[in-house]
């Protein structure tokens, strides 16, 4: 199949990352791969002088690194800022829109762009977004593809859409694993520093700030991707900005319990990493914790918003012994052992081709001329 994926600008989150792994096993399944995105927004001087006058410096522009990066894939930037058009994208058996304003620029491109999909992995219906247009995207006649069960259910209970396919999420284990081992000599607990509201870092700090009162030597380790995130932790919280995979590994690793404190969740693939090194996740009732974390089992859950109960999940695991410790690590690892990115890829893969019969049968817009018949019959059985 010849495959485009439309991107909004790329950088180092989640999301993108999950995009570049799809993207590198469907070109390695002998797909033609094209992605295309726009550059990030340059900062207006209007904005650079409103943050100078307000004392927080004079702002430059983010990092350009990506997930993308260093893998050999078509990757087309476009000259400046703008929504992907005709002209950007090859002609294609599958266009795939990432983000919801990805979706309105795809459902302009012409039919010969391909089936048209849209890759969900979040209810992208946030404060800081307009939200009659976000809901927009999501009644759009596309094929739909998601991560995650509750997303499903939304797509089927507030859009009426009944025919997404749900592709998990998956834990690459050659780089997240990590031996069996005991509880930390210093009792540690690790989370991600982000700055969007709806990822609760205020509510991890609040929880763990509470931890420290009856744990003074409590260690609180985290990894964002952004050295600015610095300034909005507290001292005795140790950062590491943008780590190599490999580091983050070893951070899971250094920890008795992996804090999430989501708002809302698409997946919350830091959650299935750390178990895969053995970490036991508390964590709030979001996304794939929610779906997976068993309280006492390989984990604790808690209310959103509730500090008391993500203390009381983590007092709760450093309550342990060593022996209880340490089953609790082992199911967490067992939760996520037979995970694997090449069954989602296929899977993956296989929603792809489900897109193409239903552009064929005029159900999703687009066209799609490329998959013969036995071909996606070979496809849809492996997976």
């Amino acid at each position: 199949m010849r495959i485009s994926f439309v991107l909004p600008p790329v950088d180092m989150s989640g999301g993108i990352r999950v995009v570049s792994i799809y993207a590198r096993a469907l070109a390695g399944m002998g797909h033609e791969v094209c992605l295309v995105s726009p550059p990030r927004r340059r900062v207006s001087i209007g904005r650079k002088l409103k943050s100078w006058l307000a004392g927080k410096g004079w702002p430059s522009l983010p990092s350009q690194l990506s997930h993308l990066d260093g893998l050999g894939l078509d990757h087309r930037v476009l000259d400046r800022y703008r929504p992907v058009k005709d002209a950007d994208v090859p002609d294609a058996d599958v266009v795939i829109a990432t983000w919801w304003e990805t979706a309105e620029w795809v459902d302009a491109l012409s039919d010969s762009k391909g089936a048209k999909v849209h890759f969900i992995q979040h209810h992208e219906v946030f404060d800081y977004l307009p939200a009659a247009r976000c809901r927009a995207v999501y009644r759009l006649p596309f094929h739909k593809v998601v991560i995650a069960r509750w997303i499903a259910d939304v797509m089927r209970d507030e859009y009426g859409d009944g025919k997404a396919e749900l592709v998990p999420n998956s834990v690459d284990h050659a780089l997240f694993h990590a031996s069996p081992r005991g509880r930390q000599t210093c009792p540690t607990v690790g989370f991600l520093c982000h700055d969007a509201p709806f990822k609760g870092m205020d509510v991890a700090l609040a929880a763990l700030g509470k931890l420290r009162t009856n744990h003074p030597g409590l260690r609180a380790v985290c990894f964002g991707s952004k050295a600015e995130l610095r300034a909005q932790l507290p001292l005795w919280v140790e950062f590491t900005c943008a780590p190599k995979q490999g580091d983050i590994r070893k951070l899971y690793a250094s920890c008795d319990a992996w804090l999430t404190a989501s708002r809302s969740e698409g997946f919350n693939l830091p959650a299935m990493e750390a178990m895969a090194c053995r970490t036991p996740v508390v964590s709030t009732r979001t996304g794939w914790p929610a779906e997976s974390v068993r309280n006492g089992w390989n984990g604790m859950l808690a209310d959103i918003d509730d500090v008391d109960g993500l203390v009381r999940g983590v007092e709760a695991i450093l309550a342990m012994t060593d022996e209880a410790w340490r089953d609790l690590s082992a199911h967490a690892f067992q939760t996520v052992a037979s995970s694997s990115w090449e069954t989602s890829a296929r899977l993956f893969e296989a929603a792809l081709v489900n897109a193409c019969r239903r552009a064929g049968r005029d159900e999703i817009a687009g066209s799609c001329n490329g998959v013969p018949e036995q071909t996606s019959q070979a496809i849809l059985q492996s997976a």
